[in-house]
């Protein structure tokens, strides 16, 4: 048990085919109650979806686990209804330090821009975003939460994936439409399949000690390597809530585990780095290894891998819980027009190919962070070394120092939901990018954030001087495709006015919104549900606007 934190008990229920005595049906079943499986369940619900989410477990992840919360993923967590909860509870912080030995060697601002709702980055202890999102999902009266049920048979069919499931009262049998496995790195579900995620494994181990102390220290990421404290190895000090610290030690490949875990072990090398005189308890203590690993593809038939299950990284950069909480907000879009027959089956084939790909990204800067945190050779710790004191004073060696590439959204501009752009246009904002956020105001004055009008469907954000005056082709035009099968709602992003016949209103009190998109009276772009643009063009064309929505549908 911990000091600071008490562990919730979740009531088990016995399922209701054990009472009817009937092997149930459902839309989409989630296997996983962890961080990712609670996101996908929460996204379908709210939109009317159906989930019954199984867990072996009854309540909370043990141990801090994931710390760091990225603002991406914070801002799908605002569209799920707990971004503010892991804000208001979560320490911020946008600066990190690199040290070598004991001097500043590299620094980085998460945050350079004012005007941002969510800060860069946030810790908070993975128990309570696990425990946030259960209460969120328990407020949605179509998400069936089943715990203690263990999954232990799965069998593909044509139209559906049986499954059996081992409960306190005996076993069960149900059928989903569509599976979705979340259940961690050492998914029951993909063993059980026969499938495997390959990749490399790093000869080396950490020490996690989550440490209950107060402190002064500035709530930034500091990370140390070859430190007096801790000689030719690394350390990383974190700040999360309740005065707890998380600290890191590199321990090396021929150590006992088992050994270094005990507190004759733990507490010197902690006063070694905060000193004798500070005072602490030790709240959590676990050594993992290194892995990056994927699986080849995430979707098989009708089962769909997200988060550990699909992939594996290094905790260095926080890479993992953001990037699967990516997975979800990638796959319940599609995954909710191919069951409402608005897309074809192909359109979750993209989300395979899309996360695969940030897969990938994210397991290349993984890899690179952990061979320069982990040199394997002479000549390679040479090389580190050498870039870290030449960082002190030269610009470009601070390049190369990688204490862990933090986690980042990918840019999927490769991917063929995208519409190339006809038009010239500056920035970061193309076809395949999260789209950033900026502070608006709706037509009362009231302020708002544009990634909170944009919502959960497609939508058409179109930039004008004066809302007022928009001209009758365009108002047509928006009706139109307001009225099409699958349905896209325009907003209208204006310096002042309202637009007529009730279409949305925002203003861009600051000009923000049009700086970050290179926007002019006129420009006009299409965005996903997951927040991605799919098309942006100069001038509004609505048969544009229906062929990028087509293609970005794959119904082309």
């Amino acid at each position: 048990m911990l000091s600071t934190y008490h562990y919730p008990k979740f009531e088990y229920r016995q399922p209701p085919e054990m009472r009817d005595v009937r092997e149930g049906r459902h839309p989409v079943v989630v296997v996983g109650a962890g961080p990712v499986g609670l996101c996908a369940a929460i996204d379908l619900a709210q939109q009317g979806t159906p989930v019954v989410v199984l867990d072996d477990d009854d309540t909370v992840s043990v141990g801090s686990r994931g710390v760091c919360y990225a603002r991406r993923a914070l801002e799908v967590l605002d569209r799920l209804g707990c971004g503010e909860d892991m804000v208001r509870k979560g320490v911020t912080w946008n600066v990190g330090r690199t040290y070598f030995r004991l001097e500043e060697v590299y620094n980085f601002n998460l945050s350079p821009e004012p005007d941002h709702r969510r800060p860069g980055m946030i810790n908070l202890q993975q128990y309570y975003l696990e425990e946030f999102l259960v209460r969120r999902a328990q407020a949605l009266e179509n998400i069936d939460l089943r715990w203690k049920n263990e999954v232990v048979a799965v069998a593909p069919q044509d139209d559906a994936v049986r499954l059996a499931v081992e409960t306190p009262d005996g076993a069960y049998t149900l059928h989903a439409d569509w599976l979705i496995a979340a259940d961690g790195v050492h998914s029951t579900v993909r063993h059980l399949l026969g499938l495997e995620m390959e990749g490399r494994v790093f000869q080396d181990r950490f020490l996690i000690a989550d440490v209950v102390m107060k402190a002064d220290f500035p709530a930034e990421r500091r990370f140390w390597f070859d430190p007096p404290f801790h000689p030719r190895q690394s350390a990383l000090l974190h700040r999360q809530a309740d005065n707890v610290w998380r600290i890191d030690f590199q321990l090396g490949w021929n150590v006992d585990p088992e050994e270094e875990k005990k507190p004759g072990r733990v507490i010197p090398r902690i006063k070694a780095m905060l000193g004798e005189e500070r005072e602490f308890e030790l709240e959590w203590v676990s050594v993992y290894t290194f892995q990056c690993r994927r699986m080849r593809e995430f979707r098989h038939g009708r089962v769909l891998f997200v988060g550990d299950a699909a992939h594996q990284v290094s905790p260095f950069g926080a890479r993992g819980a953001n990037s699967g909480i990516q997975d979800t907000d990638n796959l319940v879009w599609k995954l909710r027009l191919v069951m409402a027959g608005r897309a074809p089956e192909a359109l979750l084939d993209t989300y395979s190919e899309e996360r695969c790909f940030a897969a990938d990204e994210n397991l290349m800067n993984s890899t690179r962070s952990t061979d320069f945190i982990t040199p394997k050779s002479a000549a390679s710790r040479n090389f580190r070394n050498a870039v870290l004191g030449l960082a002190r004073h030269h610009p470009f060696a601070r390049a190369l120092v990688n204490s862990g590439r933090l986690s980042v959204p990918a840019i999927l501009t490769a991917s063929r939901l995208n519409t190339p752009d006809g038009d010239a246009f500056r920035g970061d904002m193309v076809p395949g990018a999260p789209m950033d956020d900026a502070p608006i105001a709706d037509a009362a004055g009231g302020d708002e954030w544009l990634l909170g009008v944009l919502g959960e469907h497609f939508r058409l954000l179109h930039f004008a001087d004066d809302a007022g005056r928009l001209d009758a082709a365009a108002v047509r035009s928006f009706a139109a495709l307001a009225d099409a099968p699958l349905p896209v709602e325009a907003v209208v992003v204006a310096h002042s006015g309202a637009a007529p016949r009730g279409l949305r209103t925002v203003l861009d009190v600051k000009g923000r919104a049009a700086q970050r998109l290179d926007a002019r009276p006129g420009t006009t772009y299409l965005v996903r549900p997951d927040q991605h643009v799919a098309a942006r063009w100069r001038k509004l064309n609505v048969d544009f606007v229906r062929r990028a929505l087509a293609r970005a549908t794959c119904n082309a």
